[in-house]
């Protein structure tokens, strides 16, 4: 695993003086963990998100503050709802001897022949695994390779899922991460099949609907012609 290194110095700015800390640029911070004391910390930004771009919440990084260096996990990250920029962030200090857990991002790589085929279409279902592992041994992201789904109804599970040595998966084995679904589900097919004869009823009940009124005006229209000739056939003449 490739060390991560990030420089933070103690805080002294707290409370609602922390939106003018942001606005310099600087993302405020706490070390803590088991027998850890709690110590608020603070970092630029822009090197915080370089190395958190690439370790997530599970990549173990070397934090420096002041003479000592701290093994620890980026945890809780709290994003601005606007920029969705990083507004706070905890580092949890970690014993390179004990295992922890964590989840970990599922990446799908390759591309299924059935998608290739155009029999079907991809589905991820699972984006993250709890796992548990040494520090060390935490793996950043679990990659897996796609290629070989052929057909719809195609699938891998978590118990397919290769692992390095050291890390033990969490997750129910028997869940699905990704598997081939139908280009049209039987489902979609139904309910377009039902809104078209939906659609076709409407129409019918409309037009129905008008041939009935334009039959009823040709009535009233012949009724009135009627009852006009007989008023003139009635009237006395002069």
């Amino acid at each position: 695993m490739k060390k991560h290194l990030l420089k933070v110095t103690k805080r002294e700015v707290f409370g609602k003086k922390l939106k003018q800390l942001r606005k310099t640029g600087v993302l405020p911070a706490n070390i803590y963990g088991k027998d850890v004391k709690s110590t608020a910390v603070e970092l630029p930004l822009k090197e915080f998100e370089a190395v958190y771009k690439e370790t997530g919440e599970t990549g173990l990084i070397d934090l420096e503050l002041g003479s000592e260096k701290r093994p620890v996990l980026i945890h809780n990250v709290q994003l601005d709802y606007m920029t969705q920029l990083p507004v706070h962030a905890d580092f949890y200090q970690v014993n390179l001897k004990e295992k922890v857990k964590t989840m970990v991002p599922v990446e799908l790589t390759g591309e299924p022949k059935a998608v290739i085929e155009k029999l079907g279409l991809l589905l991820q279902t699972l984006n993250e695994m709890e796992v548990e592992a040494l520090p060390s041994d935490l793996p950043e992201k679990i990659e897996i390779d796609v290629t070989n789904l052929a057909a719809v109804n195609d699938q891998i599970l978590v118990s397919d899922v290769k692992i390095p040595t050291g890390v033990e998966i969490l997750t129910d084995q028997a869940q699905v991460i990704a598997k081939i679904s139908e280009l049209i589900s039987k489902e979609a097919e139904a309910e377009l099949e039902a809104e078209a004869a939906a659609a076709e009823a409407a129409k019918a009940e409309t037009s129905e609907a008008a041939t009935g009124e334009a039959t009823a005006a040709t009535e009233a229209a012949k009724e009135g012609t009627s009852e006009t000739s007989k008023e003139k056939e009635e009237s006395p003449k002069k």
